[in-house]
């Protein structure tokens, strides 16, 4: 939970006084069926090494960070377990797929894929989410920047 809490907490922080971060959108969320399926995606620079090491993510200018974590849209909004796959394509319709990993600490559950992209992409996300018999995409798009 800890290592959880340092990475949000670190993001919030980078969000808030990165002049970069300020072109791209805050973590956000959608509604989807009876999820509240929240995302972020940002350059893998933004975190720490260790925090990288931790969770076997790679730190480059070149690759970026997909975040998403899926809650159920009750009172509760408890974390949600799913599978998920899911593409992102550049306006030359270039595709790569991702390759999520799950994350849980303590009640927390969340998603991380890594992408590949150059200075000033557009990366187009398709995320499908997969829980029982509830299917629903995700799609958004991100604008990456090389540091």
């Amino acid at each position: 939970m800890q290592r959880l809490f340092s990475l949000f907490a670190m993001l919030t922080l980078v969000l808030a006084f990165t002049s970069k971060a300020q072109q791209m959108p805050g973590a956000q969320y959608k509604e989807l069926g009876d999820w509240q399926v929240h995302y972020i995606a940002f350059p893998s620079t933004f975190i720490q090494p260790n925090i990288a090491q931790a969770y076997g993510l790679e730190r480059s200018g070149y690759k970026g960070i997909v975040n998403i974590s899926i809650l159920k849209n009750d009172a509760q909004n408890s974390a949600q377990t799913a599978v998920l796959t899911g593409t992102a394509k550049n306006l030359l319709g270039n595709k790569q797929t991702l390759n999520f990993k799950e994350v849980k600490e303590g009640d927390a559950i969340y998603y991380l894929a890594q992408v590949d992209y150059s200075n000033e992409e557009v990366l187009r996300f398709e995320i499908a989410i997969k829980q029982n018999n509830q299917f629903h995409t995700l799609k958004f798009q991100q604008k990456f920047y090389v540091d």
